[in-house]
């Protein structure tokens, strides 16, 4: 007990730290300090409340999870009643069930792209039931990436071909289909301004809490009951907007801070 006290109190004063710290123009980067407070989490084993909790944060949870294993993850979903666990993930998504899986999670399956990641999402998707799983796509912004951080979302889109505005630029008339890289963004509208895409759940997260297997089915398991449970976050176009400007540690914070409100962290 002791421990976890002292562990939440150094993390606490981290994201101080943070919050306070210059940017690049003087001081030490504020993105260090960020990265500092999410290395913190690996050391920390969620109680099974904790577990449960996590659900209603949906895929900004993901980071809290580091030092848990698999198997304990999955019976606190399983205890929440979670409509997709763990065990339905790895048996969707990879052929196997979570009993043949070790505390790690590694079976040596792990994407590299949004692409992929949808491939295995949407399977997770069909074998609950899910009408449509196709039309249920996971991204990512990545120009945070070179300072550790990614904007997720995940997003319904209704159609295989799109033809959208640049997100960069706002008006070069871009066409992409699902094998493009960018068509694994969100877009706001369409080229003739008609609503295009619907943002189910997001976050913003450090790339080091999402890039082992473990991570990554748990990504699509917290993405997978957001879409079951009819989940929509329209707050989403600001915070994208934002996190492309640069200003991504500020949606960071306040997302952890949320994140450790609502799972008692």
């Amino acid at each position: 007990m002791f421990f976890r006290r002292w562990s939440i109190g150094v993390i606490s004063c981290l994201i101080l730290l943070a919050c306070a710290t210059p940017s690049r123009q003087g001081g030490p980067d504020i993105e260090r300090g960020l990265i500092s407070v999410f290395k913190g989490l690996a050391h920390l084993v969620l109680a099974p409340i904790q577990i449960v909790a996590g659900l209603a944060e949906g895929i900004a949870a993901l980071p809290y999870y580091a030092g848990t294993g698999v198997h304990a993850i999955n019976e606190g979903l399983t205890k929440a009643q979670a409509k997709v666990s763990l065990d339905d993930t790895y048996e969707a998504a990879y052929g196997k069930r979570l009993n043949e899986v070790s505390a790690d999670g590694d079976t040596g399956e792990v994407f590299r792209r949004m692409k992929h990641a949808t491939e295995f999402f949407q399977k997770v998707l069909k074998q609950y039931g899910v009408r449509q799983p196709e039309n249920y796509i996971l991204t990512s912004i990545d120009t945070a990436n070179n300072d550790g951080f990614t904007l997720f979302a995940v997003v319904y889109r209704p159609t295989k071909v799109i033809d959208v505005a640049d997100k960069y630029d706002g008006k070069t008339a871009r066409r992409y289909t699902s094998d493009d890289r960018l068509f694994y963004e969100p877009f706001e509208k369409d080229l003739s301004g008609k609503p295009l895409d619907t943002i189910i759940d997001w976050a913003g997260m450090p790339i080091e809490y999402y890039n082992t297997q473990k991570q990554q089915a748990l990504l699509m398991t917290l993405a997978a009951n957001s879409v079951v449970a009819e989940k929509r976050r329209l707050d989403y176009w600001a915070a994208e907007r934002q996190w492309i400007a640069g200003a991504f540690a500020d949606i960071v914070v306040k997302q952890d801070e949320k994140a450790r409100k609502t799972m008692n962290l």
